[in-house]
């Protein structure tokens, strides 16, 4: 039994090396996020800036802004860890802070400004990293204006060898006292050619065989949120290494378009009954309310059937019908109301 029992322990190790083995699985967003300024898509007058801060200009406090998945918290990594050429330098010199970290004015007051105060240790780094660190503040509209009102006087204490990068998506949560001492880059949602153009890269990569077509519907849906187009790819993808138009109507939570004819149909019977039948025979699909809204206004926006101010009725209706949704009301109530709107517009029509 004592032989078995040293058996068995002389074993493990074997174990272990099988395990290390095994291919590691992380998401594409992570796989393929850029390393390298030049790297970033698009953004080109943010690129170039960077650009000449790598080539040893001065490096401002900066303010990144713009919507999510256009690649803010990607640019000021990358050029941090082109400045900080090692993962120690890396370690040592950046202090990365998310909403999810508790940035409160507290911390504002102990933890950032203990980093900012601290002396780094001189190092081979050439040019204008050599007495540099860098704390990285994402989603800084989270933070509290008291917290973002105690960082205006470290920013400037502390100015000769810290710098600050606030990344946020709404500008306009930021203290002026702030954004006055940051140099302001807006992120543009990415164009579509260039989104589709990456993922391409990526099906290349991957293994993966995708319809231009669905690619770039996809890339439409997510808004030029490259992150989100990366995300259903993946998701798509993973099981039979293809992508075509019906894999994506099956996985992205699009109202088939049938469902939608069926739904106008009723509303455009003028019949009380119909419409409740049909209202209820939506809800039961389990159809999002969401979704048909901006499928709805994907539809009448090119409709010739209605005059321009019946149009604003009916989107003035959907905006607050969403609206009301992201404050948690009810689907069916929301879908009910927009309904009896549409009801009222093809009344006009039929009129007419």
């Amino acid at each position: 039994a004592m032989n078995d029992f040293f058996a068995k322990k002389k074993a493990a190790p074997s174990e272990n090396v099988e395990k290390k083995s095994v291919p590691r699985h992380e998401p594409w967003v992570e796989k393929y996020r850029p390393k390298k300024v030049d790297d970033i898509v698009s953004q080109s007058e943010v690129v170039s800036v960077l650009q000449k801060v790598l080539e040893g200009a001065d490096l401002p406090n900066i303010l990144f802004y713009g919507p999510p998945g256009t690649g803010k918290t990607t640019a000021a990594l990358a050029l941090c860890r082109q400045m900080f050429k090692t993962s120690d330098a890396f370690k040592d010199r950046v202090l990365e802070m998310n909403a999810s970290d508790e940035r409160g004015i507290q911390i504002v007051r102990t933890r950032i400004k203990d980093f900012a105060h601290r002396a780094v240790a001189a190092t081979s780094i050439g040019g204008i990293a050599a007495e540099l660190k860098v704390i990285i503040l994402d989603e800084a509209d989270a933070m509290t204006s008291a917290a973002q009102a105690a960082l205006r006087r470290t920013m400037e204490k502390y100015s000769k060898n810290t710098r600050f990068f606030l990344i946020c998506n709404y500008v306009s949560r930021i203290i002026d006292p702030l954004t006055s001492r940051c140099a302001k880059f807006r992120f543009k949602p990415l164009p579509v050619d260039l989104q589709v153009e990456r993922l391409e890269l990526i099906c290349e990569t991957e293994g993966v065989t995708a319809e231009r077509e669905a690619l770039e519907r996809m890339v439409k849906e997510s808004e030029g949120d490259l992150r989100k187009s990366i995300t259903t790819l993946q998701a798509i993808s993973s099981g039979s290494k293809r992508v075509t138009m019906d894999d994506l109507a099956n996985t992205g939570g699009r109202i088939p378009e049938k469902s939608i004819d069926e739904y106008l149909g009723a509303v455009k019977s003028l019949s009380d009954s119909r419409i409740m039948a049909g209202v209820e025979v939506f809800r039961r699909e389990g159809f999002s309310v969401d979704q048909l809204l901006h499928q709805l206004y994907e539809r009448l926006v090119k409709d010739e059937g209605f005059s321009e101010i019946q149009k604003a009725a009916i989107f003035e209706k959907i905006a607050m019908a969403e609206y009301r949704l992201k404050d948690g009301g009810s689907e069916q109530l929301q879908l009910l109301n927009v309904t009896y709107c549409l009801l009222d517009q093809f009344k006009t029509v039929s009129v007419n």
